[in-house]
């Protein structure tokens, strides 16, 4: 019988009607037995592939449960395969043996070959142990009669703690947990890498404030994970906690991270799990002490770990993630935003710019930008030369001319497009692709792609995106006209990068010193307010406009502190960026934050060697608990856990 399989047998088997509401919202552990009693030899079972998880294990092992391990015959699909894999099907269809083919989605070619062979199939030329096995990602082009026959399986990644814990467990048995020399430790362990694999994965809800870029980590990390546990732990008498902390979230988990903070994020993870405070009696793995690593029963160990994880609550707070409880409430804003993004976007596909209202509504936004841009104009580039030429003992000069130049090319092509959208809604020309894009764009409140092409990083949408320009305008122009600021807001640089480069040339050239050399201490100062500081710093540069996420900055105990309830970002302290030769790193009490241009973090190398979003490292005082990564700095765990960074620009 084709169709989707479900299997409903945990749900028959509830005591009472107590568990009644669990039963539809807890998914039952994927079942691969019960999946081939639904098939038959002309029945094809395909693998609907999902991010994040791969069927050739639990296939494997179920080939060997089922003594077939011998009679399987596997081939992943690609250019040129195709005679292979119809010589196989017409073999084993005479002698009874399965075939695995993988990938099918990378052959789309072949899929309609593949749809004969199955059509050809009858009861009186197919042997009746005959099973054929396909693994395919979403395909439209795909055979819709083999998935109308066939038995569909999915087996996505269990979303949840919970779910995640109870699939991993599920699997193994009392001789799994007992399978080195030291079981004890062994079963501790595996329950914190466990843990650990669990939290990685549902560390992508929270969006950047989990990971920086979304990861796919799958079953095999974890089984290299606990495959080098279980050797470590029978060739060392101690326990070797740093090896089996570096292997795993640098080596095997980091080997998929491509962001070098996340890199730090996972290792200071790995750390929270892989400790010795692990084998203390129901240590807990967040303040309220509902995840801890239990005793288990030796005799049965293996269901005293089932118990406990059915009675872990179905959702996790963020607490458990190491975040505060704000987290919740940015998850929840995102997913929000990117529904109301799509409704927008729906909205507009009826017509763009063709109604009347949306035409006088483009109109009067285009007159609104064009008004506050001709207020302030492109800058007098050769003019500012002029007055701030090219100084060897004045870096700043250099840096002013440059951000001009690059606001000019902004707000050059703002000014060609506007008045061309202007004519276009008017009739006065053609509305070519270009504009009715831009108008398209300016009605969703969007910032046009011409614009985002010559612009710096922003997530603001049209309205705040302007009000941000103008104010950033404003900013090079009262340096222009009052001489280099007392205090530098960094959010109005467009390549802050040049800026602090700069301030430490400055140092550098006039200590003669080398600027290789030269690298920043951190002072927080005692004031939120520009105004109230009056003269320059001896040494390097004030900064101001940065905002925290994940924490606030304390004036009282001069310190990070959690945040304040739904206070999703509070702004930092003016700060003293002061250059010193050969710096000495600093031996705890900081925390080491990274600077983001705007809230995604996400960025890219650009040609100059720089990331597009990524700006530089601070360090934060901090009373909490130090620790030490595998690179030798110092940093506090709690801060990094909770994705703790410091941002020049909002949404909003």
């Amino acid at each position: 019988m084709g169709g989707f399989f479900f299997d409903f047998e945990p749900f028959r088997t509830a005591s009472s009607d107590r568990d009644a509401p669990r039963r539809f919202i807890e998914p039952p552990p994927f079942n691969l037995v019960n999946c081939y009693k639904d098939s038959s030899n002309l029945t094809p079972l395909v693998f609907i592939l999902s991010k994040g998880s791969d069927p050739t294990k639990a296939f494997n092992i179920f080939c060997t449960e089922m003594k077939f391990n011998r009679k399987v015959q596997s081939l992943s699909l690609g250019q040129g395969q195709g005679p292979k894999a119809t010589t196989m099907i017409e073999e084993a269809t005479a002698k009874g043996a399965w075939v695995y083919l993988q990938n099918c989605h990378l052959f789309v070619s072949w899929l309609i070959n593949l749809e004969v062979l199955c059509d050809g199939l009858t009861p009186e030329k197919t042997h009746r142990d005959f099973r054929l096995w396909l693994t395919s990602m979403p395909c439209a082009q795909f055979p819709v009669s083999i998935l109308q026959n066939g038995v569909k399986m999915t087996n996505e990644p269990p979303k949840g703690l919970k779910a995640n814990l109870k699939a991993t467990y599920y699997k193994m048995t009392d001789a799994d947990l007992q399978s080195t020399d030291k079981p004890e430790a062994y079963r501790k362990l595996l329950f914190a890498l466990c843990f650990f694999h669990a939290c990685c994965q549902e560390r992508r809800k929270f969006g950047p404030l989990g990971w920086n870029v979304p990861y796919e980590f799958n079953e095999t990390d974890l089984d290299i994970s606990r495959d080098q546990l279980q050797l470590f732990l029978d060739a060392y008498d101690e326990i070797p906690y740093r090896v089996l902390c570096f292997l795993t979230s640098y080596i095997n988990y980091g080997g998929r991270v491509t962001d070098y903070i996340d890199i730090r994020t996972c290792d200071v993870i790995m750390k929270s799990f892989y400790r010795p405070q692990i084998f203390e009696t129901d240590y807990p793995f967040e303040p309220s002490g509902t995840y801890r690593s239990i005793d288990p029963d030796p005799e049965s160990p293996h269901q005293s770990y089932m118990d406990y994880i059915e009675t872990l609550p179905l959702t996790a707070g963020p607490a458990i993630f190491g975040m505060h409880d704000n987290a919740n409430i940015s998850c929840a804003f995102t997913e929000a935003m990117g529904m109301f993004d799509t409704l927008l976007t729906m909205e507009a596909s009826g017509g763009g710019g063709g109604g009347g209202g949306s035409e006088e509504l483009i109109a009067y936004e285009v007159s609104q930008i064009t008004e506050k841009l001709s207020q302030r104009g492109r800058f007098d580039v050769p003019g500012i030369q002029m007055q701030y030429p090219v100084l060897y003992e004045e870096s700043m000069n250099t840096v002013l001319a440059q951000e001009c130049i690059r606001y000019n090319k902004l707000v050059d092509v703002m000014e060609l497009t506007l008045p061309q959208l202007d004519k276009a809604l008017q009739g006065l020309v053609v509305m070519s692709g270009e504009l009715e894009a831009m108008g398209n764009s300016i009605a969703l409140g969007q910032v046009p792609g011409a614009w985002e092409a010559k612009a710096y990083p922003s997530l603001k949408p049209l309205g705040p995106w302007t009000d941000d320009l103008m104010l950033r305008l404003d900013f090079i122009r009262d340096w222009i006209r009052d001489g280099i600021p007392i205090t530098f807001w960094i959010s109005g640089f467009y390549f802050p990068q040049a800026f602090l480069t700069g301030s430490m040339q400055n140092y550098a050239r006039s200590k003669q010193f080398p600027i290789d050399t030269i690298a920043f201490d951190f002072i927080m100062l005692d004031t939120f307010s520009a105004d109230s500081i009056t003269t320059k710093p001896t040494d390097g540069v004030y900064i101001r406009g940065l905002f925290l996420e994940g924490a606030r900055w304390d004036p009282e105990i001069r310190s990070l502190n959690d945040s304040r309830p739904k206070q999703l970002f509070s702004p930092a302290p003016i700060m003293h960026l002061s250059p010193c030769k050969d710096r000495e790193e600093p031996t705890g009490g900081i925390y080491r934050c990274p600077i983001y241009k705007v809230l995604s973090r996400r960025g890219v190398l650009s040609t100059t060697g720089h990331s597009t979003n990524f700006v530089m490292w601070i360090e934060i005082p901090s009373n909490r608990e130090d620790g030490i990564n595998n690179d030798g700095k110092v940093d506090q765990l709690e801060w990094a856990k909770g994705g703790v960074a410091a941002f020049c620009s909002l949404k909003f």
